[in-house]
């Protein structure tokens, strides 16, 4: 991790709250930048303030077993780590890990509670990414638990697109690890590799090592009715 600089009214922390505000926000706030693979912060650690995305990727994600974990969520630019660890005002429940270099705005846990009663942007719009998580999380639970992998597999690609967009060339924004894609499927490594096998051979994906291209978005939908269909 490593201190950078940035604008004022580069995150969306900083956007949300009010032109006087924003001397103090000069003093608390920290810009950090993560590498890949670094660690945002970890299962168990305390709960210090939450994280502003600016830029890059970050997995979210909790132990499963002994040896495996699930990945609940991708994020991506504007997006909030560790609110969920905030409301519980202890200790994480989740990591969280860059999956290419990230940038976040880093707000303490004091100044945040602070910033939360002088302005009412924040406050609404903390509010409304709390709603939107909760609806993503329901939507999650029931994927794992009724839709065939294919289906979780395709919901996985999508959400990707979703988050990360598309990059030159037409691949997914963003360098993922078949593991990964796994972690997030609820599904094992050799699944994935198998069914992304078969995908390719019928021109619905291309891959090019941890790069993706949805070359069939129609088809990656369809999978999503096959909990109806069965």
């Amino acid at each position: 991790m490593q201190k950078v600089t940035c604008a004022i009214d580069s995150c969306s922390f900083c956007k949300s709250c009010s032109a006087a505000w924003k001397d103090l926000i000069l003093i608390r706030k920290q810009t950090l930048l993560f590498k890949r693979g670094e660690a945002l912060f970890a299962e168990g650690e305390e709960v210090k303030g939450i994280h502003f995305m600016q830029s890059g990727a970050v997995k979210v994600h909790k132990k499963w077993g002994k040896q495996k974990e699930l990945i609940i969520r991708f994020a991506g630019q504007q997006d909030i780590i560790g609110l969920r660890g905030w409301a519980s005002n202890s200790a994480f429940r989740i990591s969280a890990t860059a999956l290419a270099p990230t940038t976040t705005c880093f707000i303490p846990l004091d100044f945040l509670e602070d910033s939360l009663s002088i302005n009412p942007d924040l406050s609404k719009r903390l509010l409304l990414f709390y709603a939107e998580e909760l609806q993503k999380a329901e939507l999650r639970m029931n994927d794992l638990a009724h839709l065939p992998v294919k289906g979780r597999l395709a919901r996985a690609l999508l959400d990707l697109y979703a988050a990360f967009g598309i990059a030159l060339g037409g691949f997914l924004n963003i360098e993922i690890s078949r593991q990964d894609i796994a972690s997030y499927a609820g599904t094992t490594y050799e699944t994935v590799f198998k069914i992304f096998s078969d995908w390719i051979t019928q021109g619905i994906i291309q891959s090019e090592g941890k790069r993706i291209k949805l070359l069939q978005l129609a088809y990656l939908q369809q999978q999503l009715g096959a909990m109806e269909s069965e």
